[in-house]
């Protein structure tokens, strides 16, 4: 059978048949890396079903160790030189496989990363870090459904030409502001209709496309699923879109703020929880004007509260939190209201599609840190009953007596660093791993020369 009768979708006999009809002959084996990146292998099909199956793969333990050009950097205790970087295990999910459909004759499959001495989750890994909270969750009998919503800008330049270029004088694939424009969109079609084709053979359903506020900016929607599969669909989908503008020769960027005149790139995140097949939110006690349960109450409060100190991982880079400027679409400040864009977070739908939307994380995140961030908070709000503020009503931009998110990652990982509900959610390894990933990850920026500091200097100073 299909799993979750989803198109694109494959369980292991589908795969063996495709295989045994010369369909598939190519299946990548892949996990994401600190940065959502997919790594791994790929195997000859026929190959991956005798061995790869049963048996997985083994990759350098360095992969959850690098910076973004590859380097092993020092300083984590998880792999390092002295241990002279072995390897860790990486076991497939059958759940995962299904078509590459951009690609030929290929499926994909996606892998938990498991020691290779005890067999445990590597606890450090970012599906591993979402796994673990939903493992929580179900001890307490909850499921979670999320669904994450992605900006991204589309240029004529092909990843080739960008480079060559330094990244400097793009040429973005509209020339005025496109927000729901269907003329503008139509000139992107012909990438765009081949990403919704090839998404939807790939076992990530797609709901629909739009262009965006920013020059050249789009979002392509698919449809909600529980936690962990959505956050499978999240790293395919980014793999299909960049593999696919390769291939038409143009380039897409998911950067959180690729320029600074320009909007920023959003992954606003839509969580609930459901029990017993229904939507626990839904209920009959009035939060302003939402008729909400008191789980739904608690998971908004602690999800809330607990924002700033985990904001590393919903904005992960430097660039993250450049994006967050006031009218600008990006959210500033941490409220919540009920369908207002300027809140940080938007509670939309109402009875069993009432849902939290949280408006702060950027196209750069790892949806498995992202989401397994929002899901302890809000299980943490449930266990200790956190109440949320009052609903604001109004510019959330203009109220500069809320608090405000971190200004920098710097700011943003000294808090995360130091947070004891950090250390008690994730563990205290993980809390220093993605530390010191965040720190090395900033001090790199810190020494580069930029052009902002040539044009600012080069000739004034």
């Amino acid at each position: 059978m299909n799993p979750n009768n989803v198109p694109g979708k494959l369980s292991l006999q589908q795969l063996s048949n495709l295989i045994q009809e010369q369909e598939i002959e190519t299946v990548i084996v892949a996990f994401t890396d600190h940065y959502g990146r997919l790594m791994g292998k790929r195997f000859d099909a026929e190959f991956f079903l005798q061995s790869g199956v049963k048996d997985g793969t083994h990759s350098c333990d360095y992969l959850l160790t690098t910076d973004m050009e590859m380097e092993p950097v020092p300083g984590y205790d998880f792999a390092n030189w002295e241990l002279g970087y072995g390897d860790f295990h990486l076991v497939p999910d059958s759940n995962s496989l299904r078509q590459a459909s951009w690609l030929d004759k290929s499926a994909i499959i996606l892998c938990d990363v498991k020691d290779e001495k005890t067999h445990d989750w590597v606890l450090e890994a970012p599906r591993s870090i979402l796994r673990q909270q939903l493992a929580k969750a179900a001890k307490t009998g909850y499921s979670c459904f999320a669904a994450s919503e992605l900006e991204y800008f589309v240029f004529e330049d092909s990843y080739r030409q960008a480079h060559e270029k330094h990244f400097h004088e793009l040429k973005p694939a509209g020339w005025y502001l496109e927000d729901y424009h269907i003329m503008q969109g139509s000139r992107t079609e012909s990438y765009t209709a081949a990403a919704r084709r090839h998404l939807k053979r790939s076992g990530v359903p797609v709901e629909n496309s739009k262009g965006e506020w920013g020059l050249g900016q789009h979002e392509l929607n698919v449809r909600y699923a529980e936690a962990l599969e959505m956050a499978d669909r999240h790293v395919i989908f980014k793999q299909c879109l960049k593999e696919l503008a390769d291939q038409q020769g143009i380039s897409v960027t998911f950067m959180a703020k690729y320029k600074e005149d320009q909007a920023g790139s959003s992954c606003h995140i839509h969580m609930s929880l459901w029990k017993d097949g229904k939507n626990a939110f839904a209920g009959e006690k009035a939060l302003g004007p939402v008729m909400g349960s008191d789980v739904f109450r608690w998971f908004l409060g602690g999800w809330i509260a607990h924002t700033e100190e985990l904001m590393p991982f919903y904005a992960p880079t430097v660039n993250s939190y450049k994006r967050y400027v006031d009218a600008s679409w990006a959210p500033t400040r941490l409220a919540w209201s009920y369908d207002n864009r300027t809140a940080g977070f938007r509670v939309v739908g109402k009875g069993a599609s009432l849902r939290i939307e949280c408006r702060i994380p950027g196209a750069d995140c790892n949806p498995y840190l992202a989401f397994a961030a929002a899901l302890a908070s809000g299980l943490d709000g449930i266990q200790n009953r956190i109440e949320p503020p009052e609903m604001f009503e109004g510019d959330v931009y203009a109220a500069k007596h809320l608090r405000r998110v971190p200004y920098s990652l710097g700011e943003a990982n000294s808090l995360f660093e130091q947070s004891d509900f950090a250390k008690k959610a994730f563990g205290e390894a993980v809390v220093k791993h993605y530390a010191h990933h965040f720190r090395m990850e900033e001090q790199a920026y810190m020494k580069a020369v930029t052009d902002w500091e040539r044009k600012r200097y080069f000739e004034r100073i």
